[in-house]
């Protein structure tokens, strides 16, 4: 990957959280995200995978600052975040910008859109204000919304068009990086679909990239360059789109892609049930935090944790029955 092109480097990123148990039990530590890497290129989507609890909301946060990372270093474009002053940590913190799950639960019912789109511009920017309606105006046409819809409140609108304003309100600082934490699962199919094409137009347009969190495989299969699967707090797999959904390895890749809708007979696999739930990151298993769920666990899985290793080029896997070749990968085609 040329270092030219590369716009965010995340490297062992931590966020563990310090709770208390009770007046006689010793404060419980909870890794939230537990050692995550990745390198996001401009222009490009990342798409971070995995049930819900296992750590990608958090992570979404901490890469826009929300909250501050454990450990770790968070480059972008070479500029460690964590390491500069809270200006310039302010300033920087412009360039990548979140756009949350539920449009209506983070616009504020009271404001006109007009007025919850310029608000960013009223803090970070020295505009008049028939700039900052010009600019807002400018960026509701390039979502598909009307100049009409200025004055009107968040409730008048459709949950699709919520979403819309929503991108609109992560767009206007210029950012070059949108953190989107599942931003369609509110949504109807036929929406969702509206929605992540307006995102992957903008993202020619304006030379976005993404980091795009869901649970759904088959939106990251529409939208994603690359994919990292995430479990209880690490990557259990990472790699190509293409790679993932033609090539998964890990077993939970393989669950997670065995229970996705496929109109195709050709792309449907065999099912894959996982036995019981995540586990809880307060009292994580020891070595592999899927063994417990996994058909292929041993005594090694159930010891000693998995090493993120390298299958192929860019594709890596934590994954002791994939190291030792104790799974059959002819169902995984």
């Amino acid at each position: 990957m040329s270092s030219n092109h590369l716009i965010l480097d995340a490297h062992e990123l931590k966020q563990h959280y310090h709770v208390k148990q009770g007046v006689f039990k010793p404060d419980a530590v909870v890794k939230a995200v537990d050692g995550i890497s990745f390198k996001l290129e401009k222009g490009k989507t990342l798409a971070i995978v995995g049930e819900s609890g296992c750590g990608k909301s958090t992570l979404g946060r901490m890469l826009t600052m929300i909250e501050t990372p454990t450990s770790g270093r968070l480059e972008h474009l070479g500029e460690d975040l964590l390491s500069l002053s809270k200006s310039a940590q302010a300033t920087l913190r412009q360039k990548i910008q979140i756009i949350f799950q539920n449009p209506y639960g983070s616009l504020n019912p009271r404001k006109k859109i007009g007025s919850i789109l310029e608000e960013p511009l009223v803090i970070n920017r020295q505009l008049s204000k028939a700039e900052r309606k010009a600019k807002a105006l400018s960026i509701m046409a390039k979502v598909g919304l009307k100049a009409e819809h200025y004055d009107r409140y968040p409730h008048m609108f459709s949950g699709g068009q919520r979403q819309r304003i929503a991108i609109a309100r992560g767009l206007m600082l210029d950012p070059s990086i949108i953190v989107a934490d599942e931003p369609v699962s509110a949504l109807d199919v036929s929406v969702q679909a509206q929605v992540l094409n307006l995102m992957m137009d903008l993202q020619t347009e304006l030379g976005l990239s993404y980091v795009f969190i869901s649970h759904d495989l088959s939106v990251v299969e529409h939208i994603a360059d690359n994919v990292m699967v995430m479990y209880l707090g690490k990557v259990v797999e990472q790699g190509s789109k293409e790679e993932l959904f033609n090539n998964p390895k890990h077993p939970y890749t393989l669950a997670l892609l065995s229970s996705t809708p496929q109109l195709s007979p050709d792309k449907r696999r065999q099912r894959i049930k996982l036995q019981g739930e995540l586990p809880s990151p307060l009292n994580p298993p020891s070595g592999c935090a899927f063994h417990g769920r996994c058909q292929h666990a041993n005594e090694r899985c159930q010891q000693e944790v998995p090493a993120l290793r390298e299958d192929q080029t860019d594709h890596l896997i934590a994954c002791h029955a994939v190291e030792e070749q104790r799974i059959e990968f002819s169902h995984a085609v």
